[in-house]
């Protein structure tokens, strides 16, 4: 113990003299695994199992089926008001259910509706992460953080096998539109001190996801 504490104040020493740092940390060589060797069906059910095992429902349908499961499971819940993207695609919009464009909505009247319906960015199997980005079919950040329910769409072609594949593909957009970006795991969830569970803390108490096969 003592001779590691050593080392790391001679490190700390040799980065910083004078205020000015001028350590250059030795470089570390490390092999990740980049891809997974999962065909897509095996996928899809890895990303599935591990967003169940966050507590969120998670079904599987067709493009032509989008709207209708959507629907199904905003009745079931009883929900009646739902704010949607103002850019989400009208052929998965429920029928039955009054949709509120996001055209600014106030974070009051965000937080006042029953839930928020989303597509996404992507989706990692290996964790059962959701990301969005912005992009069409996702809205603003406040929009899928302040609704108590979240049903997020995600095309089977949008999942992809580890997390380090995800930040290949959200390269250029971190890049190029600088948006900030949301990876979800599961329901919002914390624990405090004592371990006690809470939920809807930090964003929708409620996840379900739609995984669409043939998008």
């Amino acid at each position: 113990m003592s001779s590691s504490r050593d080392a790391m104040l001679r490190r700390i020493r040799q980065a910083v003299t004078n205020g000015t740092r001028h350590y250059q940390h030795p470089s570390v060589s490390a092999k990740y695994e980049q891809y997974d060797q999962l065909d897509i069906p095996q996928r899809i059910a890895q990303f599935a199992h591990r967003v169940e095992e966050y507590k969120a429902w998670v079904g599987l349908c067709h493009l032509h089926e989008i709207s209708q499961v959507i629907g199904q499971r905003i009745v079931q819940h009883g929900y009646q008001s739902m704010v949607i993207p103002s850019d989400f695609a009208y052929d998965w919009r429920p029928i039955g259910v009054t949709l509120i464009e996001d055209n600014q909505l106030s974070p009051a009247q965000i937080a006042a509706s029953d839930g928020v319906i989303s597509t996404c960015a992507l989706g990692i199997a290996q964790t059962g992460t959701i990301v969005l980005d912005g992009g069409v079919g996702q809205g603003r950040r406040m929009l899928t953080l302040l609704p108590d329910y979240h049903c997020c769409v995600v095309p089977a072609s949008l999942v992809v096998g580890t997390v380090p594949e995800a930040f290949d593909r959200l390269e250029s957009v971190i890049q190029q539109r600088r948006a900030p970006m949301t990876f979800i795991s599961g329901p919002s969830a914390t624990s405090d001190i004592e371990l006690n569970r809470v939920e809807g803390v930090h964003g929708p108490r409620t996840l379900e996801v739609i995984i669409v096969r043939n998008a």
